[in-house]
């Protein structure tokens, strides 16, 4: 979406996402009506009460005046009734409203490819399901009651105005002609400033995300005055960008002002003028002052209101930029077929992938196949193109060229439900979400009694471990499951993968950077885990290649050898070989 896209498109094309806030629209209007009603019968009893009451020719009638206070009485009491029954179904209805597009956001952005997401700096893409939804429900909640409310108050207000004398109504419409002009003027500048703050706000987020997360990198390295610093400025831009944000809403605002000033100093005069000559009973005059107010009030609303709403507007803009990107690793859904039942074997038909258009290419014509239940261990050098053929084997990213297939179907032809449920990948970091040890296995299958997660730590040969933890499986991980250790970690990420039952399971070195004990733990479990499936590991430590019926050599994007272990190593001067040689040094 064009970010010059004006206020009222953008407008438009959020409420066609958010249909549920059009539900009973024209009941609420209805109520916003009712309410101006009543508060325009105030300036109307004023003026029968002062010229059939109090000025009435034979005196003053009490009688009239009395019936008149208490009719006003009334329509205030039913002004509030609807004002109330009007603001709860705002509520109500832009609650359930945002809600919905919040889900959506967020749905949309976790759909976008794996590229796309890491493009993005992470704190920007959680405010637009965060402080630009809210700021969008503020509006609606506060400004936008205001401003359906002046919306009504002005129309029904100029209407009675022009009842009771035109040639007052034009002297207040030409009052503020010039403030209009001036409001209009500065509606492009408040949606660009605007824009930059909801833009500001998602680094200012970011910073701060980041400065939490990295908070034990910043302390063991002694970083944390330049990382004050970074966030600092951060904060300092949206401090800024608010500033001038303000500054231009407020010469929008004191436009109305002008206006609201002229107008009343004419009426004044003009109204003045006309009683003398006997066009207006002093009612009349008095309770065109009232509209005039009436009048007024809506215009310096608009005026005041004008910058929540731009800055509503720039959080819906930019949601709706990320609902605009289309997935490119998208789920065919009710297109799409389902993976055949049984042993998963894999297929790359001369797959090249690159990460943009313009990019090197980082995987060069891969065409291979691996058999079902067949253990493959895929190793070389960092950046070699170990990750990036996981990812496209399952499907977080769509190759360039060729085409990826598991059990002879093309992988975009595969719904994701089927996909999710038939292929498991276990990342490298073990990530667990912020809940028990429980909780976390229950992700791949929610229906697992405690008996049963316990029995799969039993046939995994890890209920000593899990015996050993505070609280047994009601134990906290802590975010990102940080209140284990790495390797305590990946023993959860691997019964979470084996509860899952996977055909093909995809393994970014689950034994890396643990200790000695743990990883014993951990590869005994691996072997149980990856029996009687397909399984392709990415191996950084090379005694998962030992163990592996397959080992592929990546270099540079290609696959340059293929076979088992001891034939690779056998093979003097070959890259498996110096890979071998210097794990073998390593580790000693």
């Amino acid at each position: 979406m064009s970010g010059s896209e004006g206020a009222l498109a953008t407008v438009r094309r959020g409420l066609a996402l958010s249909p549920e806030l059009r539900t009973g629209l024209a009941g609420t209007i209805g109520l916003a009506l009712l309410q101006m009603g009543g508060r325009v019968a105030v300036p109307i009893a004023v003026q029968q009460g002062i010229d059939r009451g109090v000025n009435a020719p034979g005196g003053p009638n009490p009688g009239i005046v009395l019936t008149v206070v208490l009719l006003t009485l009334l329509a205030l009491v039913v002004s509030t009734l609807c004002g109330y029954l009007m603001t709860r179904r705002l509520f109500t209805v832009s609650e359930t409203a945002l809600g919905a597009l919040r889900s959506r956001t967020f749905r949309h952005i976790h759909d976008l490819s794996m590229l796309h997401q890491q493009s993005e700096r992470r704190g920007s893409m959680v405010s637009r399901v965060t402080s630009d939804v809210d700021q969008i429900s503020q509006f609606l909640q506060t400004g936008g009651i205001q401003l359906l409310l002046a919306s009504g108050q002005l129309i029904v207000s100029t209407v009675v105005m022009a009842v009771y004398s035109w040639q007052l109504t034009v002297v207040v419409l030409l009052a503020f002609g010039p403030a209009v002009a001036v409001i209009r003027l500065f509606q492009k500048r408040l949606a660009a400033v605007y824009g930059s703050v909801r833009e500001r706000t998602g680094v200012m987020l970011g910073a701060v995300a980041e400065s939490v997360v990295g908070a034990t990198v910043i302390r063991s390295y002694g970083v944390a005055g330049r990382t004050g610093q970074r966030l600092d400025v951060a904060i300092d831009d949206l401090r800024m960008a608010q500033q001038k944000a303000l500054r231009t809403s407020v010469t929008s605002f004191s436009s109305g002002e002008i206006g609201a000033g002229l107008a009343l100093a004419g009426v004044v005069v003009v109204g003045t003028l006309i009683g003398v000559d006997g066009g207006l009973t002093v009612g009349q005059l008095t309770a065109f002052l009232f509209l005039v107010t009436l009048f007024i009030q809506p215009v310096q609303i608009a005026t005041d209101m004008l910058n929540e709403a731009q800055n509503a507007v720039a959080g819906w803009r930019r949601i709706l930029d990320v609902l605009d990107v289309e997935p490119d690793v998208a789920d065919p859904d009710d297109r799409g077929v389902e993976l055949p039942a049984g042993p998963l074997s894999v297929r790359f038909d001369h797959v090249s992938f690159r990460y943009s258009d313009a990019g090197p290419v980082v995987l060069h014509d891969v065409d291979l196949e691996i058999p079902a239940r067949t253990k493959v261990a895929v190793v070389g050098e960092t950046g070699s193109g170990k990750t990036t053929f996981a990812k496209l084997l399952t499907r977080l990213m769509d190759p360039a060229e060729g085409a990826v297939l598991l059990g002879g179907t093309p992988l975009p032809a595969v719904r994701f439900s089927s996909l999710r449920s038939r292929v498991v990948m276990v990342p490298q970091d073990g990530f667990l979400f912020d809940a028990t040890v429980a909780e976390n296995i229950r992700f791949a299958e929610p229906g697992l009694t405690d008996e049963q997660l316990r029995a799969a730590f039993v046939e995994l040969g890890l209920d000593d471990w899990l015996a050993g933890l505070p609280q047994g499986l009601e134990t906290p991980v802590g975010e990102r499951g940080e209140a284990l250790s790495v390797g305590e970690r990946q023993l959860v990420a691997l019964v979470r993968a084996y509860v899952a039952d996977p055909d093909l399971l995809v393994l970014d070195e689950a034994t890396s950077a643990v200790d000695p004990a743990t990883e014993v733990r951990l590869q005994h479990a691996l072997d149980l885990v990856t029996r009687g499936r397909t399984t392709v590991a990415i191996a950084h430590r090379l005694s998962t290649a030992q163990a592996a019926d397959e080992v592929l050599v990546v270099d540079a994007g290609r696959v340059v050898q293929r076979g088992p272990h001891a034939r690779l190593v056998a093979e003097d001067g070959s890259i498996y070989a110096k890979l071998y040689a210097s794990w073998l040094e390593q580790t000693r």
